[in-house]
Order: C-alpha cells, then sequence, then structure tokens
C-alpha cells in the first residue's frame, strides 16, 4: 500500500497519488484556501520539525467501516531492543516527579515516552499491518501514512488510534481529548474495580484537567459556542481504561478548516504536557526522537471539512518492512509512580504490538 488511509469506525478515507508535497503545513493551509482539493498525512509530534503532507492525485471517502479482502499471514516478529530501557524509563520519571513537585518550576506535566525496535523474519507490507489492527481493534482509528514527504522514504506511519484530535464538518468542531489510563484486567470484577479506581483517582483527574482546560482554552477565540462535557467518562479499549471528555463546538466565521483546527490543538497536554512550550523543550532535551508518535494523521478537504487523530498506539514502518518502531507514553505528573508509569506504557504498547502477534516486553527489568 503506498499514500494514506484512515479507517474509522463509521467511514474509510483512501488517498494515493501525490500532486504536491507540503514539509510546512502553513502552506498546505495556503493551498487549501486557494483551491487544492485536498490535503492528506501526517503531523510529527514536534511541530519545527517537517510534516508529511501530500494534495493526493486520488482521493475515496467511503462512509461504513473498512473490510479488510484478506489477512495474510504475518512473518514472524520479535522485540530486539528497548529505548530507554525499563530502569532507565523508571530513572526517568523519577527525575520528572522531582521536578515537577518544585513549586518554584512552571511546569505542570510532562508525558515521557519510550519504544520498542521489532525485526521482522520477512517484510511486512503496511496494508496487511493496518488489517491486523483493524481486526484486534475494530473501534480504533486505523491509520497507514506514507512519511516519505518529511524526508523518511518509504517509512510508513501506522496505528490504531482511539483518540480524534480534531473533527470538523461544516460549523461545528468536535474533540475527544483521552488522559488519565489504567491497564484493562482479566476477571471481570477486578477490572470494573480498577476502571471506577481509575475514574476517582486525584492523580488521573488532575491530569485530564490539564488536557481539558488547555483544549477549552485554544478553541474559545474561534467558536460562537462551545459545550465541555461536566465530568470525565470512562473508555475502554481491549488493552485500557481512559478518562475522556467529549467537547463541541460551532466556529465562528470564517471557520477554519480541519487542518487549521489541528495545528491549533497539536501539540496538546495529553502528549506534550504543560505549559505546552516547555513541556516541549523538556521532552526534546531530554528523549529520543519521537518522530510522529504524538503527532496527528487526517485529512482534510477545500470545504474545510476534515478529520485528524491523535498519532498515539502507533509505530514507523522502515522502507524495506523489516523492522517496527512502536512507541507510548504517559503522562507525568507529581503524583505520579515510576512503576507504575512503566505499567502504563507496557499495556499501551501491547494495543499495536498484541495485533501483530508480538508479546511486549515485560514491565520490570534488572533492578526491579
Amino acid at each position: 500500500m503506498t499514500g494514506f488511509l484512515l479507517a474509522r469506525p463509521d467511514s474509510v478515507v483512501r488517498a494515493s497519488g501525490v500532486r504536491t508535497e507540503y514539509r510546512d503545513p502553513g502552506q498546505a493551509v495556503d493551498a487549501l484556501r486557494g483551491g487544492t482539493a485536498a490535503v492528506v498525512g501526517a503531523l510529527p509530534f514536534d511541530p519545527r520539525r517537517p510534516a508529511a503532507l501530500i494534495e493526493p492525485a486520488d482521493l475515496r471517502h467511503t462512509a461504513g467501516p473498512w473490510r479488510p479482502a484478506a489477512l495474510p499471514e504475518l512473518p514472524r516478529m520479535r522485540v530486539v531492543s528497548e529505548q530507554p530501557v525499563p530502569d532507565e524509563h523508571r530513572a526517568r520519571v523519577a527525575r520528572l516527579v522531582e521536578i515537577l513537585a518544585d513549586p518554584s518550576q512552571p511546569l505542570g506535566k510532562v508525558v515521557a515516552a519510550r519504544s520498542v525496535l521489532t525485526a521482522a523474519d520477512a517484510p511486512l507490507d503496511p496494508e496487511t499491518v493496518t488489517a491486523y489492527l483493524l481486526t484486534g481493534h475494530p473501534r480504533a482509528n486505523i491509520f497507514a501514512v506514507d512519511l516519505t514527504p518529511a524526508g523518511r522514504t518509504g517509512a510508513t506511519l501506522v496505528g490504531a488510534s482511539p483518540e480524534t484530535l480534531v473533527e470538523r464538518t461544516g460549523n461545528t468542531v468536535g474533540v475527544h481529548p483521552l488522559a488519565g489510563t489504567a491497564p484493562r484486567l482479566s476477571d471481570p470484577g477486578a477490572d470494573s474495580a480498577a476502571a471506577q479506581r481509575l475514574a476517582s483517582s486525584t492523580k488521573n483527574l488532575t491530569e485530564h484537567a490539564f488536557v481539558v482546560d488547555w483544549i477549552t482554552e485554544r478553541l474559545q477565540p474561534v467558536c460562537a459556542r462551545l459545550t465541555v462535557a461536566p465530568r470525565a467518562q470512562l473508555v475502554g479499549t481491549r488493552d485500557v481504561w481512559h478518562l475522556g471528555t467529549p467537547i463541541h463546538g460551532v466556529l465562528r466565521d470564517p471557520a477554519p478548516s480541519a487542518l487549521e483546527l489541528a495545528l491549533l490543538l497539536h501539540p496538546t497536554p495529553a502528549v506534550c504536557g504543560t505549559p505546552t512550550a516547555q513541556a516541549l523543550e523538556y521532552i526534546t532535551g531530554h528523549e529520543e526522537d519521537r518522530g510522529f508518535y504524538g503527532g496527528a494523521a487526517g485529512w482534510c478537504d477545500s470545504t474545510g471539512d476534515g478529520c485528524w487523530v491523535v498519532a498515539i498506539r502507533s509505530a514507523e514502518l522502515s522502507a524495506d518492512g523489516r523492522s517496527l518502531r512502536a512507541y507510548a507514553g504517559g503522562g507525568i505528573v507529581a503524583a505520579s509512580d515510576p512503576q507504575a508509569e512503566l505499567e502504563e506504557t507496557t499495556s499501551k504498547l501491547r494495543t499495536l504490538l498484541g495485533a501483530l502477534n508480538v508479546s511486549a516486553p515485560p514491565s520490570r527489568g534488572p533492578g526491579s
């Protein structure tokens, strides 16, 4: 598969061929204003890095779920490295907790991420990978984006995101941020209890409130009316529970396009932290390059309508298809526990790796 795919539970957008590439999202916005039919692609985690956006030669938007024709057998895959290793991730979280507990510094939350690299015995096809992600997570937003325009020639961003960054239809806008997480448990009673603990967790509710308040503040200037759910709701995936808050608005005229709204909101505190600028500087100064993990994947047409999803539960597939680097992160606040944060990333990694029949690495390593 080449090009772009975003398969949501109720619709599928596919694009192929390239008329124009845009590494600068601002140029893509200008092109849409100038009459370009559509822009699709991905935004990187760090807005200062090159985007992978294109004007496609062909765009097809169909109603209903994606139904892959077949599921070819996957080659054997195995985890070959972790970045950082579990002990280092715990140490990074512990350092962050110390910083965040200091009232003299401005940071309120920082998202700490890690990744695992898997190797395949034979080349993986992006279409096959996304078909397996859909089978494992039929309610997720499944995406595949060619990253060539950003200079990652032949690489593909793939994922099964539970989170919509922004969706615009006409003059209405919808956002559904997720922040605050707990692993799902196999025993129904224990799983229900874990969900209720999450729903009443001061630490997680505080983390979630950072995100909702920030998004509301960003949307208010462009909305004539904004409705925010009064309390966080439990959102369940196969592997984790999240806290989520639906936000809906009516845009002022002239309404910004879906791409402009995505640029207005990205990166949210759910993937970066708060204050955003300081959290971004901390992350880029203390972590390995996240690439497009924590960025956004989506589309926007000439009317301004479109949808962008947060590029979490995602991985970058190499150009030769022989390696896949999967990412996961968690929001760190002053009350965070390093071991619990490591376990949260392991649960999130399981979303993508489990769908591809790869075991996520254990949450406890030497020194645990």
